[in-house]
């Protein structure tokens, strides 16, 4: 994919050049919109690509949840059981914990999970990560 500092500092040659090379407005305007025209088509088909992309994913994803062997269906529903896993532990069975063992005079602390890599993979899981194609697409997000 095409950086999107590097399309704009292109089209901004472009337009320059554009400049330069016609000294009528009418023509200036006519090839400035040709070259803007190209920009965009350039941005929609990088869309399209991404698009087509997660389209194919899903594809695989059906295939994969109807089939039979549980290592082909059942890797999902094991990934998903873990992020429960590990958000109920941290956001419930954690702070109860300690707050039991600060009752009973325990000088203990349970372990914290990186959460950090929880969310990424609960965000993966879900398909959460189709968001990050449409902040691209809005130029929100950085590289």
């Amino acid at each position: 994919m095409t950086d999107p500092v590097t399309i704009s500092a292109l089209i901004g040659l472009g337009k320059a050049a554009i400049e330069k090379i016609f000294p009528d407005p009418t023509a200036r305007a006519e090839a400035t919109l040709k070259l803007e025209k190209l920009a965009q088509e350039g941005k929609l088909a990088e869309l399209n690509a991404e698009v087509s992309l997660l389209t194919a994913q899903i594809d695989v994803n059906k295939i994969e949840a109807a089939s039979d062997s549980l290592f082909k269906s059942g890797w999902r529903p094991a990934v998903g059981w873990t992020c429960v896993c590990g958000l109920f532990y941290t956001f419930l069975a954690r702070p109860l914990l300690i707050w039991i063992l600060l009752l009973n005079n325990v000088d203990a602390v349970p372990p914290a999970l990186d959460m950090g890599d929880l969310i990424t993979l609960l965000g993966g899981l879900l398909g959460l990560s189709s968001m990050r194609t449409l902040e691209k697409f809005r130029g929100v997000a950085s590289k």
